[in-house]
């Protein structure tokens, strides 16, 4: 009986702490605005890296479609895939697709679904070896 009443309040307990108190801070909006520019700066590094012709951020017009994966869910930390659509080096349209766990701070990993940024290394024109930026990355966005 006393662990039937345990189990009820512990059951309680978890049911209003996952709808909390309010809404939540982490968006898709949010994340969508944080991942793009962030995404944007580390092509721009990652270019120079390979020795490519340098481009301005702004340049690789990246945009972010981002959805939590949790069924019915559109906010809150968790899991969420992030769709960003860029324009590479070359002015070619690309598509990416990025798994993101997001904590209750506002800050994400993210680290690509597929193979199309290569692996976690890569060839620069020079013919040397070079840490592959985008193949999985960190940020951070204000929750207030």
């Amino acid at each position: 009986m006393i662990i039937r009443r345990v189990r009820g309040a512990l059951a309680a307990a978890a049911a209003a702490a996952s709808f909390g108190c309010g809404s939540s801070p982490i968006t898709q909006a949010r994340i969508e605005n944080a991942i793009a520019p962030t995404f944007a700066n580390l092509v721009h590094a990652q270019v120079l890296w390979l020795g490519l012709p340098r481009m301005a951020p702004s340049d690789f017009a990246v945009r972010a479609s981002c959805r939590k994966l949790m069924a019915g869910g559109t906010a809150g930390a968790g899991e969420w895939a992030c769709t960003l659509l860029w324009l590479g080096p070359d002015r070619q349209p690309l598509r990416d697709t990025f798994d993101l766990f997001v904590t209750t701070d506002g800050c994400y990993t993210a680290t690509v679904s597929g193979e199309n940024l290569g692996g976690p290394t890569l060839r620069s024109t020079a013919g040397t070896q070079v840490r592959n930026l985008l193949y999985a990355f960190d940020g951070c966005f204000d929750t207030t």
